[in-house]
């Protein structure tokens, strides 16, 4: 992977590294002793400031590098292990009292799918902040309602039945509206994207949907799509396909849980990978 990203760069020159052990004795190496060499000492500031300057010059290029190979970052782990819902815990009222029911998330073919019905919640176990979240999805059978809740606390707070949060949402031919769940958010055009400001709200009987930019980013019915969501401080981008479908700021949370929604339809999940940011992409 290191190779192809740096054949990228630097294209394919005829230049090779030799250390200079192996050139001990040549050259202008030719009173070059390696056991008189002075030794590098692993010093923690020194080490502190290389990750510093890697973090706000380096890492935004190298993430810029790995999406255009669809490659992973070194740094992103998957939160699905592919097997079952080991670090995640299901959140369905209805199940309070039926609890032997059939809960609507289960682990298949190694894919996580939330399969509509009864209405609840998918939560991660983990509090995280500052990162990007990779979703690969598709509706099984006929698109219909579902969602990515990002800064989750509370449970039930909306209805009895959501999470606080802010949910980004995949309803098909909606996919990457905002929905704000007893938190909220700013974005450009509040009014056009929001309606008058005076419904606005983020309890029950508020206008609390916030629209997308674009129409036609998903993909035909069964297909995969690909959404992303970035998550840094108080700001949230997601693009849906390759397309920016939201940006929005002042988000009045910082951190929280991811969760995925059950909400009527069959959806299937073949990636949840997260890494950790420091910067927004462009």
């Amino acid at each position: 992977m290191g190779a192809k990203l740096c054949e990228d760069v630097l294209g394919k020159p005829n230049w090779r590294f030799v250390p200079p052990r192996l050139r001990a004795g040549q050259g202008h190496l030719k009173n070059y002793d390696p056991s008189n060499a002075p030794k590098v000492e692993d010093l923690p500031h020194i080490k502190k400031a290389a990750n510093d300057y890697y973090d706000q010059y380096w890492k935004v290029f190298w993430q810029r590098l790995y999406d255009k190979h669809e490659l992973p970052s070194p740094h992103t782990r998957s939160l699905f292990n592919g097997k079952d819902l080991t670090g995640w815990k299901v959140d369905v009222p209805h199940l309070d009292k039926h609890p032997d029911d059939k809960a609507p998330f289960v682990a298949r073919d190694g894919m996580l799918v939330s399969l509509g019905s009864p209405g609840g919640h998918l939560v991660h176990n983990e509090v995280n902040q500052n990162y990007r979240l990779e979703v690969e999805y598709r509706f099984v059978g006929q698109p219909g309602n579902c969602g990515v809740l990002v800064h989750s606390s509370t449970p039930r707070a909306l209805y009895k039945m959501f999470p606080k949060s802010i949910e980004v949402q995949m309803y098909h031919k909606n996919a990457g509206d905002f929905w704000c769940i007893v938190e909220n958010i700013t974005v450009p055009n509040m009014v056009k994207r929001r309606g008058p400001e005076k419904n606005w709200g983020i309890t029950e009987g508020k206008a609390r949907r916030i629209l997308n930019l674009t129409d036609g980013s998903e993909k035909n019915p069964g297909d995969w799509n690909r959404m992303v969501i970035e998550c840094l401080d108080d700001q949230i981008k997601v693009w849906v396909n390759g397309d920016l479908v939201n940006y929005g700021f002042k988000c009045t949370a910082r951190k929280g849980k991811i969760a995925i929604q059950a909400e009527g339809s069959e959806v299937e999940f073949r990636k949840l990978d997260l890494t950790p940011i420091n910067a927004l992409t462009d």
